[in-house]
């Protein structure tokens, strides 16, 4: 077990190496190699799109009787992901690049076509220069006519350019900053114009709400104040009432009870009462008044009471 690790095996002095078997493999022997696909490509088969990048178990073998400067090409074979059809394609070192064979085609080489189109125009035109030499003039009198036409520009990009050298791009930013600034200051205004126009506005309308509220909620006006003239004529006016009240209590002439005229016939040998006396007593002992007493015996009594004010 410890001589596989060994870096020297032993060799023994009658060994021969000529004499070792040599193993005889198939010059288009194939290997199995792991592989991304070199380009973007569609089969023909199923039309599945295959992108750049995608890994295959491919098989490589050696093309025959195809080398490039003493190089050997390669041809590698790969099955389509979906219907499993054989795609091939090989190296092409002349361009370090791949060729499409057969079972897809290529998609994505418009660059490729350019190139190709440009390589084959120029070999075309060699071809003509070389056999006609009336050709290798008329190429020679467009080149320089293009290359006249290219100057022409350039000097016309340069003359642009000195004209815009002497322009002053600071004072131009310096322009364009105050143009900014004074166009934000004419925006800030006008909106503190909108602004103050709504508050008025909204305090209009709350001053209107307020007023409209005390209207609601107002009391009542105070009742006007008599005037001097107004109460001298009321009072004028219940003298003249007094006067007739006067008048009638001489006219009526109030029935007497049996219990009053007794009490009359003895005071007939005595003084008569003063009024305050006639009070007391009134107010100690009040006569009841019979319920059929008529309005005019109650306006007689009345005036009897205010003559005995008077009388004092």
């Amino acid at each position: 077990m410890s001589e596989r690790k060994v870096l020297n095996k032993y060799y023994p002095p009658d060994f021969d190496p000529s004499k070792i078997p040599k193993l005889k493999l198939p010059k288009d022997r194939q290997y199995v190699v792991r592989l991304m696909a070199p380009f973007n490509m569609r089969c023909k088969t199923c039309g599945e799109y295959i992108y750049k990048g995608k890994k295959f178990n491919a098989r490589k073998e050696t093309v025959q009787n195809e080398v490039y400067l003493g190089l050997p090409i390669f041809r590698f074979y790969i099955k389509c992901t979906r219907c499993l059809a054989e795609i091939t394609f090989k190296t092409d070192p002349e361009n370090t690049d791949y060729t499409m064979e057969h079972g897809a085609t290529r998609n994505f080489q418009a660059e490729k076509l350019l190139e190709e189109e440009e390589k084959r125009v120029q070999k075309e035109r060699e071809d003509e220069e070389l056999n006609n030499p009336m050709k290798v003039l008329e190429n020679r009198t467009k080149d320089s006519k293009l290359e006249m036409e290219v100057l022409e520009n350039l000097q016309e990009l340069k003359d642009l350019n000195q004209r815009q050298a002497h322009v002053d791009f600071e004072a131009m930013l310096r322009q364009h900053r105050l143009s900014e600034e004074e166009l934000r200051r004419r925006q800030q205004e006008e909106d503190e114009r909108e602004t103050a126009a709504l508050l008025e506005e909204a305090q209009k309308r709350r001053l209107l709400e307020d007023s409209d509220s005390e209207d609601e909620a107002a009391p009542a006006p105070p009742a006007p104040r008599p005037q001097p003239t107004a109460i001298l004529h009321e009072a004028k006016r219940k003298a003249e009432g007094m006067g007739s009240r006067l008048q009638l209590s001489g006219l009526v002439v109030v029935k007497k009870t049996k219990t009053e005229a007794e009490g009359a016939g003895s005071r007939r040998g005595q003084a008569p009462p003063t009024s305050g006396a006639r009070e007391r007593r009134g107010a100690a002992d009040p006569s009841p008044q019979p319920p059929g007493a008529s309005s005019l015996s109650q306006l007689g009594a009345y005036g009897d009471s205010e003559d005995s004010d008077s009388n004092i």
